[in-house]
């Protein structure tokens, strides 16, 4: 059947390189001292207290140095360190589950140097009454982690600022949603869930505002990652300021964040998701798109393809409704209980959607392209990548190079060639 689509010359393409923000912090534990001698964070936390430090489920670089640099410097000020998973309903929303996320971090007592206390309990703080919503208003209540709340005498949320994958505003992921969510564990995430995405630009505000107004966390201390995916800042946030420093870092973070050059790409095709990658498989943010829908930034992708799985996802495939034209061995692979779960608790079943199921590259590539419109093969602009997380070196189709060269960020690694297939109809190219 694909056969019908083997027509016209396919463009020449070649590897190439962009220069991306490169700022990683050189010693994570001299950067973490370094906030907690400011004056008003030292003041924060007095001898004999008890301090509860986040541990979150995403792979934020070296999330287990911070973590034990923020509990030695608890503890130089005469605090009682211990960390709590922070993770909504991560981890199959359970206490182990919770803990082994963390470990696949790095993060264990032994490693930080502190206990781990994780429990799925969590306390009623209150309720937000005529909380906007869609169609009208909610009583919105507030969940907060029970062993943070009555074994702890300071909070202190440890996150990373940066855009999301699901929604957008003036606050999207980072301490504010660390607490609202986070924290909130089981009952927490799934009330926002219940809610939608669309939502969560004013529920996640709405509902940490709650929170911080107790008293029980002085400061945050917010994360930045470089274009590399290392991480590049850390600055400990008054409570009192987090709302709008967040906000201005969310600016920071979407300025230094990896993305794919130029204004169009007819055809990206995509190595691997998975949910070591990003939450959702594939970073919108880079591929443009949110199920169906074209996100506002550049490049505009027509058509993507996906070619495997991460081993780390084990099988989840959440976020495959994203793509066009999906690789036979991929949906083959997909864990259909796990990835089921992932976007019914999510309120997304879009994102189990499956592609067009191919067998090779050869297929996939012309399939897509034939789904594109006004696009002739020969001049057609395609990318291919190994993921959404790693975008220093990609490869690019000839139509598109003197677009990507005019940025002045972007160098060729050798010489253009043709697009090549073995004799069972893969790239003979590898993307690493």
């Amino acid at each position: 059947m694909w056969e019908l689509f083997e027509q016209g010359e396919l463009p020449r393409w070649v590897k190439v390189r962009q220069r991306l923000y490169n700022a990683a912090l050189a010693d994570v534990a001299a950067a973490v001292a370094a906030e907690f001698a400011q004056p008003g964070v030292r003041a924060a936390i007095r001898p004999g207290q008890r301090v509860a430090l986040t541990g979150g489920s995403r792979g934020i670089d070296r999330i287990d140095q911070v973590l034990r640099a923020a509990a030695a410097e608890v503890r130089k000020l005469g605090g009682e360190p211990f960390v709590v998973p922070a993770m909504g309903s991560h981890g199959g929303a359970t206490a182990a589950g919770q803990c082994a996320v963390l470990a696949e971090y790095g993060i264990t007592e032994a490693a930080i140097g502190c206990p781990i206390r994780a429990s799925m309990d969590t306390d009623l703080l209150g309720y937000i009454d005529d909380q906007p919503v869609a169609g009208g208003t909610a009583r919105v209540p507030v969940w907060f982690d029970a062993t943070a709340h009555r074994q702890a005498d300071v909070v202190i949320p440890i996150g990373r600022v940066k855009p999301h994958t699901d929604f957008h505003g003036a606050i999207e992921s980072g301490l504010m949603k660390m607490v609202a969510i986070g924290l909130g564990k089981q009952k927490g995430a799934d009330t926002f869930h219940s809610y939608g995405f669309p939502e969560f630009h004013r529920l996640i505000p709405a509902v940490a505002r709650f929170t911080l107004a107790q008293g029980q966390i002085p400061f945050g201390l917010a994360l930045l990652e470089d274009g590399h995916g290392r991480l590049a800042h850390v600055e400990a946030v008054p409570t009192p300021q987090i709302e709008v420093r967040e906000q201005e870092l969310l600016q920071l973070a979407r300025k230094w964040m990896p993305r794919l050059p130029g204004e169009r790409i007819d055809v990206l095709i995509v190595d691997a998701i998975g949910k070591d990658i990003s939450g959702i498989g594939a970073d919108t943010n880079v591929v443009n798109r949110y199920y169906g829908q074209a996100l506002e930034f550049l490049p505009r992708i027509q058509r993507l393809v996906v070619r495997g799985l991460t081993p780390a996802t084990e099988g989840n495939a959440t976020g495959i409704g994203l793509f066009d034209v999906a690789l036979r061995r991929v949906i083959e692979r997909i864990d259909y209980a796990s990835t089921y779960m992932n976007v019914v608790t999510a309120k997304a079943p879009e994102g189990a959607r499956l592609p067009i199921m191919v067998d090779t590259d050869r297929q996939a590539l012309r399939v897509s392209l034939a789904c594109c419109l006004r696009v002739e093969s020969a001049s057609a602009r395609i990318v291919r990548i190994r993921d959404t997380k790693h975008l220093e070196e990609f490869w690019a189709s000839e139509p598109l190079l003197p677009e990507l060269l005019a940025t002045g960020r972007v160098e060729l690694l050798h010489a253009i060639e043709d697009i090549a297939f073995d004799e069972s109809g893969m790239f003979k190219d590898d993307i690493i």
